[in-house]
Order: C-alpha cells, then sequence, then structure tokens
C-alpha cells in the first residue's frame, strides 16, 4: 500500500461520522421544541452540537499539529458545552431520561475520540 491510499478522508474519520449522528439526534430533538424553548435553550443546543462536527472538519483540513489541536481542543469545548445545554432540558423537564442517557453515551464516545485524536497530533510533534 502506499504512502497516498492511507489518506483517511474526512467521511472515514470515525469521530466526525458519530459527531454528525450526535448532530442528527439533536435536531430531531430541537425539531420538535416550541419557538420560546428553540430560543432561550434549543438555538444553544444545536449550535454547540452542530459545532462539534465543524471543528473537527476544520481541524481535519489543517497541516500544523498545532492548527489541528486548536480546533481539536475547540470541538472539545463544543461538546461540554452541547451536554451543558442537555443536562438544563432535563432539568427543564424538555427532554427525557432516555433522551439525555443517549446524550451522555455520545458525550463519553466522542470524548474518548476527540481526545485520542489530539493525542495522536501530539505524538506527531515528538516525530518531527
Amino acid at each position: 500500500m502506499d504512502k497516498k491510499s492511507q489518506y483517511l478522508e474526512l467521511k472515514d474519520l470515525e469521530v466526525y461520522v458519530v459527531s454528525r449522528k450526535y448532530s442528527s439526534f439533536a435536531w430531531n430533538i430541537y425539531s420538535r421544541l416550541n419557538w420560546q424553548q428553540k430560543k432561550i435553550i434549543g438555538d444553544q443546543f444545536i449550535r454547540s452540537t452542530d459545532s462539534i462536527s465543524a471543528n473537527i472538519a476544520e481541524g481535519y483540513g489543517r497541516f500544523h499539529y498545532l492548527d489541528k489541536n486548536k480546533f481539536y481542543y475547540n470541538a472539545r469545548g463544543s461538546l461540554l458545552e452541547s451536554r451543558h445545554w442537555a443536562g438544563l432540558m432535563l432539568e427543564r423537564l424538555i427532554i427525557t431520561k432516555e433522551e439525555f442517557s443517549v446524550v451522555i453515551r455520545y458525550f463519553i464516545d466522542i470524548s474518548k475520540m476527540l481526545n485520542k485524536l489530539i493525542k495522536s497530533q501530539n505524538n506527531r510533534k515528538q516525530q518531527l
């Protein structure tokens, strides 16, 4: 296998794929909210959730490991923010415990994958 064929496209990067699935799940929650819920909490929930995969994509397109990690750290921050808004929606009885459990599962999975991705970029630094 030559070097060119080893390139992993963004659409095949597991953390990106899972983040997009989480965005779809979040959209299903957001789309059923009434106008007031969307304005107060839903907009911030969906923006932070969509920002996870957007930051992964932007970081993946960068060359230098520091540039990449900057966006991966932003993705991790957006993930934490999304979890925060989901927690508030649970407290305010906007989402069910089952839906919140799904959010937590995504949170755990994406956190682990992002941390591995960040670590792999830091390891690239040591190889330079």
